[in-house]
């Protein structure tokens, strides 16, 4: 079945699955090392690539090709490149389009270790990074120089919760002559589609909400161009950092319910999130479904919903973060984001430690700042949770 013009829930049960010689209704779990030819001349003809097939599992695999050709679907690419991890697909992107005295521009507040891979290893390569708050076009503006090769943006951010106008960012970048990549793995493919607003390349950590059960590790990048994609597969077959296939398998199970879990996370947020604005015990709610959001609007314009991703400090600064993420019980201490399972974490100490302090805070990524990834259980007991931890508050 062509799923290209179905709907996108039949694309996440659907695309990428091929028939096989079983007639299996899900892909298997190709568990091999290599691929043997038939004769002589098409192994030959496969590594000359003028034979479609498989050859060797860290250069493809069909368990993998299958994630793959699903999530290049979802997001309207070209094509699809797995990753072993999240960071596996950021540096990658990072080889592929960078060289010895190129500029990239980046979201402030954009992962931890993707900025320290940039700020702490490239550079020793020779390539410049800037990052500013990309919420405001003027600062991107400002940021971009002659040698500016890529943007790269996450868009909602990383925990701050900013929201960029993806497709006057792309205006931006392409004027400079540079790429503009997306993170786009706080919305996932279901609330937002980077390439339709003029991204070149979207990236997510399938950890997180495509997988959506905490029991994998990895990252897929989707480029809109054939060109694109062919650059950005070479360089992940020369580093190594392949998905395994039984990554592969168990992220395309995920993956057909991700519109059930984004709505039904996204559905408890919307309550959750005025319910802490309106604690007494908070000073303030990131959430980009409340009016009270700084891009709630551009959010509403690029985006379909809002997602399940809040952000919030408390009044009492850290040490009133560390009571509540002491003695919340329902919430999972934990770094990640986007299963199942409500977490809550301290990004200063956990995801963004290695930033230094005065670029944290700079980013609006204060000491006592929380991140909440909500999950999908029953509303009354997250809230229930949230208020006994809230009420330990002296």
């Amino acid at each position: 079945m062509d799923t290209r013009t179905k709907g996108f829930n039949t694309k996440l049960v659907h695309a990428g699955i091929r028939e096989d010689a079983y007639g299996s209704v899900v892909t298997p779990i190709y568990q091999t090392s290599t691929f043997a030819f038939r004769n002589a001349q098409q192994g030959a003809d496969r590594f000359a690539g003028t034979e479609e097939g498989y050859i060797y599992t860290r250069i493809g695999n069909p368990t993998t090709t299958a994630l793959e050709e699903n999530v290049a679907q979802l997001e309207n690419g070209f094509g699809a490149t797995a990753m072993a991890s999240g960071m596996g697909a950021v540096s990658t992107l990072y080889l592929a389009l960078l060289s010895s005295g190129d500029h990239m521009v980046s979201t402030d507040s954009v992962y931890g270790p993707s900025r320290g891979l940039m700020e702490k290893h490239m550079s020793r390569f020779g390539v410049e990074s800037s990052y500013v708050d990309t919420s405001d076009l003027e600062n991107l503006r400002r940021a971009m120089r002659p040698n500016t090769k890529v943007v790269y943006i996450e868009s909602p951010s990383n925990p701050a919760m900013s929201v960029t106008d993806i497709k006057a960012a792309g205006e931006i970048a392409h004027a400079a002559g540079a790429l503009l990549i997306v993170d786009n793995t706080f919305a996932s493919p279901h609330l937002q589609k980077p390439l339709d607003l003029g991204a070149d390349v979207v990236l997510h950590s399938v950890t997180k909400f495509i997988n959506g059960h905490a029991d994998i590790v990895g990252g897929i990048v989707v480029a809109k161009t054939e060109a694109l994609h062919k650059q950005i597969r070479a360089m992940l077959i020369n580093l190594g950092a392949n998905m395994d296939p039984h990554q592969a398998y168990m992220v395309s199970r995920g993956i057909k319910t991700l519109a059930l879990r984004v709505e039904r996370a996204e559905e408890n947020a919307r309550k959750v999130a005025p319910w802490l604005e309106a604690h007494p015990q908070v000073a303030w709610v990131r959430y980009i479904g409340l009016v009270s959001h700084p891009q709630h609007e551009l959010a509403k314009r690029q985006m379909t919903g809002f997602g399940s991703m809040i952000a919030f400090e408390l009044k009492g600064g850290i040490e009133a973060g560390r009571i509540v993420m002491d003695n919340v019980q329902l919430a999972g201490l934990a770094v990640s984001l986007g299963g199942v399972e409500t977490l809550i974490s301290h990004p200063a100490s956990m995801t963004h430690a290695s930033m230094a302090r005065e670029n944290r805070v700079a980013a609006g990524i204060t000491d006592g700042l929380v991140r909440l990834s909500v999950g999908i259980e029953d509303l009354e007991d997250i809230l229930s949770d949230l208020d006994q931890a809230l009420g330990r508050i002296g």
